[in-house]
C-alpha cells in the first residue's frame, strides 16, 4: 500500500480522506485569493500583505494554547471545531469588502487554521504508533496535494472568467471543504486528553506548569522550529511570491501560476510517500533536510534567471525551477515531520506541535514582506539572498538536533495518549 494515494483503512485512512474533503477548495483559495483582494475588491498589494502579515502574526500566537486545549480536552473534538470555525472564517470573504473586514476575517482563518493543524497532529499521534508516523504524514501531504491539484485547476477557471461571482464561487466551495472535513473527523476515534503533565519538570522543557512559555523553555526545540521556519519560507513563494515575480520581472503569461501550482501538487502527490521513505531516525532526517537547502539554492537561482528574456524561454526557466523547489520541499517535508515528533514528548503532542506549527504561520507572516522586498524589489539578488538563507538553516539543522537529542535523552519517558474504545 505504500504506492498508493491513501494509507491502509481504518484510523490512518479516515485522516487522510479529513484531509482530502478541504483541500480542493483550499487549492482553489490559494491560486485566486491574492488576485480577488487586490483585483476586485480594489485594495493595494502592499496593504493585502500587510492584512496577511497581521492575521498569520495572531495565527502564530493561537498555535500553542489551541494545541494546549487539544492535548486537555480530547483532540478529536477539538479539531472537530477547529475545522468548523476555519469554514465560517473562509465563509465571511464573501462579504469582506474593505481593509478592515479583510485583516479581522484573515486573522480568524489564520488562528482557526493554527490550531486546526495541531489538534490533527495531536490526534494522529494518538491513533497512529511512532513507526508509522512518517510513512502516514507522507500519504497525508499526497493525499492533500492531489487535492489541491484539483482545486488549483479549478481556481484556474475562476482566474480566466475573472468575474466577481467565479472569485466567490471559490470561497464557497472553500467554505463547504471545511465542514465536510469536520464531518470526517468525527469517524475517528476519540483519542484520551492528557490531563496532568506528570508533575513539574518532567516535560523536556522543563516545564510542569503547562505555564504558556512552557515549550519555549525549550531552548533546542525553539532553535529546530526557527531554522524549519526560515526553510518554509517556501510555502509563500509558491502563493505569493513566484505569481508577483511572473507579472513584474518576467514576460510569462499568467497562467503560468495556475499550472506551477499544479505541477508542484501533483509531484507531490505522486512522489511524497516515496521520498519520505528513507526517512527513519533523526540522521536520516537531518540529512534530508541539508539537501533540500542545496536543491533549493538551486532552484532559487534558476528563477532568476527568467527576467529579461523572452516568454518561452521564460516558462521554461520558470518550470525547471519549479521542479528543483518541489524536490526540495519534498526533502524538507519528510525530514521535519519526523524531527517535529521524534524530539517532543509524548504528553505534550499537541503543544509541542502548536509551537512547532507557528513555523508555518510565521513564514506566511514574514513571507508577503520578505519575499515582496527581495524578488520584486532587488530581483535578481534577491533570488541569490533567499536560497543562500535557505541553505545556511539546512545546515544549521544537524547541529541543533543533535543539542535536541542529547537534551531529549535526559528526559523522563511518559505513555503516548492511548484511543478512547
Amino acid at each position: 500500500m505504500t504506492n498508493s494515494l491513501l494509507p491502509p483503512a481504518g484510523p490512518q485512512r479516515v485522516l487522510a480522506v479529513a484531509q482530502l474533503s478541504n483541500s480542493v477548495g483550499d487549492g482553489a483559495f490559494y491560486v485566486t485569493s491574492v488576485l480577488y483582494f487586490t483585483h476586485i475588491v480594489g485594495l493595494a498589494p502592499t496593504r493585502v500583505g500587510l492584512g496577511l502579515t497581521i492575521a498569520w502574526a495572531v495565527g502564530s500566537l493561537a498555535g500553542v494554547p489551541l494545541g494546549r486545549l487539544a492535548d486537555r480536552h480530547g483532540p478529536r473534538g477539538t479539531a472537530v471545531l477547529l475545522a468548523l470555525a476555519t469554514g465560517l472564517a473562509v465563509a465571511s470573504f464573501l462579504v469582506v469588502r474593505g481593509f478592515v473586514p479583510f485583516v479581522l476575517a484573515a486573522c480568524g482563518y489564520a488562528a482557526a487554521q493554527s490550531g486546526l493543524a495541531a489538534a490533527r497532529q495531536a490526534l494522529l499521534a494518538g491513533l497512529v504508533s511512532r513507526e508509522e508516523r512518517t510513512g502516514l504524514l507522507a500519504h497525508l501531504q499526497s493525499t492533500l496535494n492531489a487535492g489541491l491539484a484539483v482545486g488549483a485547476g479549478l481556481g484556474g477557471l475562476a482566474l480566466h472568467m475573472g468575474t466577481r461571482e467565479a472569485y466567490l464561487g471559490v470561497f464557497a466551495l472553500d467554505a463547504v471543504s471545511f465542514l465536510l472535513c469536520a464531518g470526517v473527523l468525527l469517524r475517528l476515534p476519540a483519542v484520551r486528553p492528557v490531563h496532568a503533565r506528570v508533575g513539574a519538570g518532567q516535560g523536556r522543557g522543563g516545564n510542569g506548569r503547562g505555564d504558556a512559555l512552557g515549550v519555549l523553555r525549550d531552548r533546542p526545540y525553539a532553535v529546530v522550529t526557527l531554522l524549519n521556519t526560515v526553510l518554509l519560507l517556501r510555502m509563500p513563494l509558491l502563493s505569493l511570491g513566484i505569481p508577483l515575480w511572473i507579472a513584474e520581472r518576467t514576460d510569462a503569461p499568467a497562467w503560468l501560476v495556475s499550472a506551477l501550482f499544479v505541477l508542484n501538487t501533483g509531484a507531490v502527490m505522486l512522489f511524497q510517500v516515496r521520498m519520505a521513505r528513507g526517512v527513519t531516525g533523526l540522521a536520516s532526517a537531518t540529512r534530508a533536510v541539508r539537501r533540500s537547502g542545496l536543491v533549493m539554492l538551486a532552484s532559487c537561482a534558476v528563477f532568476a534567471l527568467s527576467a529579461g528574456v523572452s516568454a518561452w524561454v521564460a516558462v521554461g526557466l520558470l518550470v525547471a525551477g519549479a521542479v528543483l523547489q518541489v524536490v526540495a520541499e519534498m526533502q524538507q517535508s519528510a525530514g521535519s515531520w519526523h524531527l517535529s515528533f521524534d524530539l517532543a514528548p509524548a504528553d505534550r503532542v499537541g503543544e509541542y506541535q502548536g509551537f512547532f506549527g507557528t513555523g508555518v504561520t510565521v513564514a506566511r507572516t514574514a513571507g508577503p514582506l520578505v519575499l515582496t522586498a527581495l524578488l520584486v524589489g532587488w530581483g535578481t539578488p534577491g533570488w541569490l539572498v533567499l536560497g543562500g538563507l535557505m541553505l545556511a538553516a539546512s545546515y544549521g539543522m544537524g547541529p541543533a538536533v543533535r543539542w535536541a537529542d542529547g537534551r531529549r535523552a535526559t528526559a523522563p519517558r511518559v505513555r503516548q495518549p492511548v484511543p478512547v474504545n
